[in-house]
């Protein structure tokens, strides 16, 4: 499926879309996703897990977050921010 389909019409062409962050599960970047879009940058995930219905074929190839490319650089900004200690 192409990821512009999963924008839902959001995105222009897939030639504006970047990779900003792999992790090794889905729950994690669902936590990156809304992080993004908490601060307004639309996100998506790119996983091959069958839909899904096995969530442990992701580990090969991990969960991607993907951007646009104009908002690229301050995704991955949020995305690398380290926690402060307490």
């Amino acid at each position: 499926m192409p990821i512009t389909r999963v924008y839902n019409g959001r995105m222009a062409s897939a030639d504006d879309l970047v990779i900003v962050a792999t992790f090794q599960s889905r729950p994690e970047a669902e936590l990156a996703r809304g992080a993004l879009e908490a601060a307004g940058i639309a996100a998506t995930i790119h996983s091959d897990d069958a839909g899904g219905m096995r969530p442990a074929m992701a580990f090969s190839n991990g969960a991607r977050v993907i951007v646009r490319s104009d908002d690229a650089k301050a995704a991955r900004q949020i995305l690398h921010i380290t926690a402060k200690p307490a």
